[in-house]
């Protein structure tokens, strides 16, 4: 295993592009599984969950090709319809095979997922829905065993609270069902949004995009297509606020200002100056004022993306006054404020609730911390970057999971920051 070693206290300044978005390409993989052919996706991030999928699809009988950014697959031999732990357990996301493989093949066998221990996050939501589709599910030895005789029927399907990977498989699944699907209270994540396009390109139809209530009328047949990956919003702001949290000046780019309207609201709140371009982000954080304290609600999009929640934590914590941060979507995602407390940070849960009280800019010292999941693990960077001395982050997998090149980007940004053996 690897850990990373970063010097701190060094203003981040420059240029940074922004790689193809995780959380959309993963769902844009799964659905090749949909129809044979070779399909083509470009601005495809090299991490370690796209090469899980990968992985996972190659054992349902695809292969695929990749040149730099640009992946093909070809899913003509799709003939498995067994995804094992041994492939599941390490990416939640692989739960997005279900819905294409029964849409295919009739039937799926997934194990349960695994992945970051942020919470629960049941896929009962993809069951009952499934159920409604006609499927016959069976929890079984830690396996959803799903079959269906004949095509699926369309229905209406209204979700308790809006689910990311549920409206995603459920979305893929309906593309093929006989008749009209309803899909109401969807998440509206711009992730999805690129999958109705792909779906679209592949020969669906689907109305609603962008809204919560999906309408797919479903159609016989799909065909492969060539789709772009849009950028990863939550890459964006993983950076933006680690140029605020060095007291840096630097520009973000091949990224979309449009998919984070929360966010940039609360950066300049916080009293960063941040100009929108039409694909880039410039924050300036160098006119020697303190961090604002600002309090943060997570909530599906549009509203504060818990993905950005451990983040923000630790640029309040470098604030000036009091902030409270609630997380309302997932309940174990306050893992990374024990590791802060270690940098230095005064931080105390209550339930769902953080409060933060901050020591001030130059207030973080490096200290030696553990990455507990993806998104923690990138708090702790924003930290060790903006901290005295060196900090040593061990477990940096989780980080892999989700930061194409992180390393190379933060040194083009003046960052000190290298990997070492543990």
């Amino acid at each position: 295993m690897e850990k990373l070693i970063i010097e701190g206290r060094k203003p981040l300044f420059g240029n940074v592009q922004i790689s193809g978005a995780k959380n959309a390409a993963l769902p844009l993989i799964a659905a090749t599984l949909l129809t044979g052919g070779i399909h083509t996706l470009t601005n495809v991030p090299d991490l370690r969950d796209t090469r899980t999928i990968l992985r996972l699809l190659e054992s349902l009988g695809i292969t695929w090709e990749r040149q730099g950014a640009t992946l093909r697959i070809d899913s003509t031999n799709v003939t498995y319809s067994e995804a094992s732990y041994e492939l599941v357990k390490t990416m939640r996301a692989s739960v997005l095979v279900l819905g294409p493989l029964l849409a295919r093949l009739g039937k799926a066998k997934v194990s349960l997922p695994g992945g970051c221990a942020i919470g629960a996050r049941p896929i009962n939501f993809h069951i009952k829905g499934f159920e409604q589709f006609g499927v016959t599910c069976r929890l079984e030895q830690g396996y959803v065993d799903a079959e269906i005789d004949g095509r699926m029927q369309g229905c209406s399907i209204c979700f308790d609270v809006p689910s990311v990977t549920g409206t995603e498989n459920l979305l893929m699944a309906a593309t093929l069902a006989q008749g009209t699907t309803i899909i109401k209270n969807a998440a509206r994540e711009p992730e999805i949004g690129n999958l109705v396009d792909m779906l679209i390109s592949m020969g669906a139809d689907i109305e609603g995009r962008g809204t919560d209530c999906l309408m797919i009328h479903g159609v016989e047949r799909l065909h492969a297509a060539e789709n772009e990956i849009i950028p990863d919003r939550i890459e964006t702001g993983t950076y933006l606020i680690a140029i605020a949290a060095t007291a840096g000046a630097a520009t973000v780019t091949h990224c979309n200002p449009r998919h984070l309207p929360s966010l940039l609201d609360k950066l300049r709140a916080a009293g960063m100056m941040v100009t929108e371009m039409e694909n880039a982000i410039t924050l300036d954080a160098t006119g020697g004022g303190h961090i604002k304290s600002v309090d943060i609600t997570t909530m599906p999009y549009p509203g504060y993306p818990t993905d950005l929640q451990a983040q923000f934590m630790a640029l309040m914590a470098l604030s000036e006054g009091v902030s409270m941060v609630h997380e309302t979507i997932f309940e174990n995602r306050f893992m990374h404020v024990a590791e802060l407390h270690r940098m230095g940070a005064d931080i105390t849960i209550d339930g769902h609730t953080s409060v933060i009280k901050g020591i001030g800019r130059n207030g973080f010292n490096g200290a030696p911390v553990m990455a507990t999941d993806l998104r923690a693990s990138s708090s702790l960077v924003i930290a060790g970057l903006a901290a005295q001395g060196r900090t040593e982050i061990s477990r940096i997998y989780h980080l892999e999971r989700g930061y194409e090149r992180m390393v190379e980007k933060l040194t083009a940004l003046g960052a000190i920051v290298w990997k070492e053996k543990e």
